[in-house]
Formats: C-alpha cells, sequence, structure tokens
C-alpha cells in the first residue's frame, strides 16, 4: 500500500515539514554530482556507523552524524518515498506541536531510531543514512493522533490497482508490521542487508510514546479536528 495524500487539513502552513523536505532534497542532488569514491566518502563519514560507537575512541564527527545521516539518501526511490510520506503526514504532526516542538520532536525520535539500530548491529561498519527513522517517529505519532484520518492510498496485488481510502490505523498499523517481520527476520538467516529495519521500529514506537508529551499545552484534540461532513457516510469501525 503507497500513500498518496491524507484528507486531514491542517491549519497553518507546515513550514518547517518544507524546510526539511527541501534540504533532503538538495542534499540528493549534490550527491549525484559526486562520483561513487566521494560518495562513498560522504557517506562514511556522515553516516551512522555502528561500530564506532563501541570501538571505545568516539568523536565529536561520531556524535553529529546521528543527525547528517538523516539527510542523506541512497537512491531516487530512497528520497522519494521518504519524502512523501514525510509530506503527507508530517504537515499535520507539525501543525498540532507547532514548529520548534515539532522539530525536537522530529530530531528526538531519529535519534531513538538510529540509536536502536546501533545496538541491534553494534559490530556493523555500513553506514546507515536516511530520514527513515526520524519520519518513523512522525508516523508513530500521527497513529496516535489520527487514527481515524483517511488517507487515499494505491493498493498493488499483481494485475489488482487500486486507489483506496482506508485509515491512518490501517495503513499506518500495517506499516510496521511489515517492519517488525522484516526486522526480525534480518536477526537470522534470512537478513536483507541495506535495510534498518529496527531503525524504523524504533522511531515508530518513540513517537507513538513521546507524542503525548509533546502536545503537553496545546490546544486540546478537538480544536484540531476538521469540521464534519454533512454529507459523508458515518463510519463506527476504525479499519473503514
Amino acid at each position: 500500500m503507497i500513500p498518496l495524500r491524507d484528507l486531514n487539513p491542517t491549519r497553518r502552513m507546515p513550514l518547517i515539514t518544507v524546510v526539511f523536505i527541501a534540504i533532503n532534497v538538495l542534499v540528493f542532488l549534490y550527491e549525484q554530482t559526486l562520483s561513487e569514491r566521494n560518495l562513498t566518502r560522504l557517506f562514511l563519514q556522515y553516516g551512522v556507523v555502528p561500530a564506532r560507537f563501541f570501538d571505545g575512541n568516539i568523536t565529536l564527527n561520531d556524535g553529529l552524524t546521528l543527525v547528517t545521516s538523516m539527510f542523506l539518501h541512497g537512491g531516487w526511490l530512497h528520497v522519494g518515498g521518504n519524502m512523501l510520506y514525510l509530506w503527507i503526514f508530517g504537515n499535520n504532526i507539525e501543525d498540532r506541536l507547532g514548529a520548534f516542538r515539532f522539530i525536537v520532536f522530529y530530531f528526538l525520535t531519529g535519534f531513538v531510531a538510529s540509536a536502536l539500530q546501533v545496538i541491534i548491529e553494534p559490530s556493523s561498519r555500513l553506514p546507515m543514512i536516511g530520514a527513515s527513522g526520524a519520519i518513523a517517529g512522525v508516523l508513530g505519532g500521527y497513529i496516535v493522533l489520527f487514527p481515524r484520518a483517511r488517507v487515499q492510498t494505491l493498493v498493488v496485488f499483481f494485475v489488482f490497482i487500486q486507489v483506496v481510502s482506508v485509515s491512518a490505523s490501517l495503513l499506518l498499523g500495517w506499516w510496521f508490521l511489515i517492519q517488525l517481520f522484516n526486522g526480525v527476520m534480518s536477526l537470522g538467516d534470512y537478513a536483507q542487508g541495506g535495510v534498518a529495519f529496527f531503525a524504523h521500529i524504533g522511531g515508530f514506537i518513540a513517537g507513538a510514546i513521546l507524542i503525548r508529551l509533546f502536545t503537553i499545552g496545546r490546544r486540546p484534540d478537538d480544536w484540531w479536528r476538521p469540521p464534519a461532513d454533512p454529507w459523508a457516510r458515518p463510519r463506527d469501525r476504525w479499519w473503514e
């Protein structure tokens, strides 16, 4: 299932979300100008390399990679998919939290995501890059705050291709189960290198847990809900 857009309007322009997307895209375009050798060097220098945190010689640059790695991507599908999810779900989280809290929430859940992956693979010397962990935190926050929000989703199943409207609970719950399944499988003989599944898991759980803390002092939930559509069919079940 590929989300296309959510039917959950915001009350203000999501400036920080737009800035994050712009930075990610600009950095990725810069990556395209590099030779393969220099690109590898860039990933090794600014990506999170788990083994460096356990070799007894942690440097300031190693700590900074927890931030810089969030703005590096390995390909068009990688950056495109991440930015699609960030735009669809990040704008509502920013709208709900406000700009400053959203920035803190985004980076904090991204740090937790990276930390879990580092703990799971402490000997890995492969650089971990991408905004996926922080965006997973956004998804975790979204499923808590807007579980009944409608998301127009492209469903592809062999020759069956259809755009359907599903609840955020169904879409994001399914996304998390896929990450969890692949994460568990990556611990055994069926490991799939190249995807930091536990970063996704850690970010999602951190976002779901922390989101309520970040809404303390903000307007009540009812204020953020769009007016009911008088022509809409009532939906009593979360999965519809």
